[in-house]
């Protein structure tokens, strides 16, 4: 008599369910107020609460929140906030799981942003502004950044982290390094007999930032890549402000957090501006986002809630390994109360950000624009190694690559300009005068 085991299926609904439901157990609650008070009207916000994705038979959700603080009027800032999500979510390649879409993002984020700066200064408008923007996927937190807009966290655990870069020329010498050796100006606005008054600004145009989107009228090397910085929370959360100028000159971040403490979302963005035009009076545009990350409140149960499933690839993922490691271990770990820093990267060349190793190069795709999406045809794509000062080893016909307007682009934020078909470099060593004839 043969014995047959019985096997015991469960109904398709019922497993998408349960991850469902395992997935909003993991995720946190995301609690956001904003507040501002307007001198030119230049400061813009966009915020986008539970987007969604398809996740092969599922769906992933996620949280855009974002500042423009314009200058030179609000055209730049208004084309960003109404363009740059969009650019970022198109270079990120389709039908990713939730692991590689988090390690797609800064790269991502670097073709977004350059890209919506190309469209814009297109459109041949002078305007510029700075862009803070921060998408929350879960416990990951990833912030891109140009200009002085800032964002801060702070952790229920303790500690504040500065997950933003200050591009602002007075206090960045790399950056100042950087646009005089692409053929810029660095100088103070000289009013005559030798007085300087104000702080540092590129010449011409006289910005006194190192990286926006927008401002055509200043040159390439203000250029539109952003610091990228990406982190993961314990599930303890925290608390994130993001915000313009107008506050960080007023309030240092210790002063912001602390006026505010123990208030609602809404409550303490109202109470950071009000303290900010306290200390300074209303001098700029100062606008604040106050984003609370929440552990999900579990409904009482009879029985301890499951084990939790499927984290040991997210975390192997992203934790510090050796360089040998080229795999992800399903491991276990411990979770730690502490905030862990997945990604942080600020260099301004292209050819450093857009390049990835493996195995997310695998990601995308090989014959695309690494910046603007659009298909290039093998033999026409122009590899962003081009031209590399290390020949032997990054080969010219390695990807990724760009289409020719977008390497006229990377040129041009170099310090490089096309004459006649020949790639000429600029390197100004005459003295600043905050003059340049054309």
């Amino acid at each position: 008599m043969s014995m047959r085991s019985e096997h015991h299926t469960v109904p398709l609904s019922v497993l998408l369910k349960r991850e469902l439901a395992n997935e909003k157990i993991e995720r946190p609650e995301l609690i956001h107020g904003q507040a501002s008070q307007s001198k030119k009207g230049e400061d813009f916000t966009l915020i986008k609460t539970e987007c969604q994705r398809m996740v092969g038979d599922g769906v992933s959700t996620y949280s855009v929140f974002a500042l423009f603080d314009g200058h030179n009027g609000s055209a730049a800032a208004i084309y960003s906030k109404e363009n740059l999500l969009n650019n970022v979510l198109n270079a990120i390649p389709l039908d990713l799981n939730r692991d590689e879409w988090i390690a797609a993002l800064p790269r991502a984020l670097v073709a977004g942003f350059v890209k919506t700066d190309k469209d814009f200064q297109e459109r041949a408008q002078m305007s510029g502004t700075t862009v803070t923007f921060v998408i929350i996927e879960g416990w990951v937190v990833t912030v891109a950044s140009v200009g002085d807009s800032r964002c801060i966290l702070e952790a229920a655990e303790g500690g504040i982290y500065y997950l933003s870069a200050d591009h602002r020329l007075d206090c960045n010498e790399e950056e100042r390094s950087r646009i005089t050796a692409s053929g810029g100006e660095v100088g103070r606005l000289n009013t005559g007999g030798g007085a300087e008054i104000g702080p540092l600004r590129c010449w011409p145009g006289g910005l006194c930032l190192s990286r926006s989107i927008g401002d055509r009228d200043v040159g390439e090397y203000i250029v539109p890549v952003p610091y990228v910085k990406q982190v993961k929370l314990s599930t303890s959360g925290g608390r994130l402000i993001i915000s313009s100028d107008g506050v960080w000159d007023a309030l240092s971040a210790e002063a912001a957090l602390e006026c505010c403490r123990s208030m609602s979302a809404d409550s303490a963005a109202t109470q950071i501006v009000k303290e900010s035009l306290h200390a300074k009076g209303l001098r700029d545009d100062t606008t604040c986002i106050v984003i609370d990350i929440l552990p999900q409140e579990k409904p009482a149960a009879p029985l301890p809630p499951p084990k939790k499933q499927g984290k040991g690839v997210f975390k192997s993922m992203f934790r510090k390994k050796s360089t040998e490691s080229t795999s992800y271990v399903d491991k276990e770990y411990i979770e730690p109360d502490v905030v862990e820093e997945l990604f942080e990267e600020g260099s301004a060349m292209l050819s450093e950000r857009l390049d990835t190793k493996y195995p997310l190069c695998n990601m995308f795709r090989l014959f695309t624009c690494a910046v603007c999406q659009v298909e290039v045809k093998p033999g026409e794509g122009i590899s962003i190694h081009a031209g590399s000062c290390n020949p032997g080893k990054l080969r010219p016909w390695d990807g990724p690559f760009l289409c020719l307007s977008c390497q006229e682009k990377k040129e041009a934020m170099e310090g490089k300009r096309q004459s006649g078909g020949i790639v000429v470099e600029v390197n100004s060593q005459q003295p600043s005068t905050g003059i340049f004839a054309f």
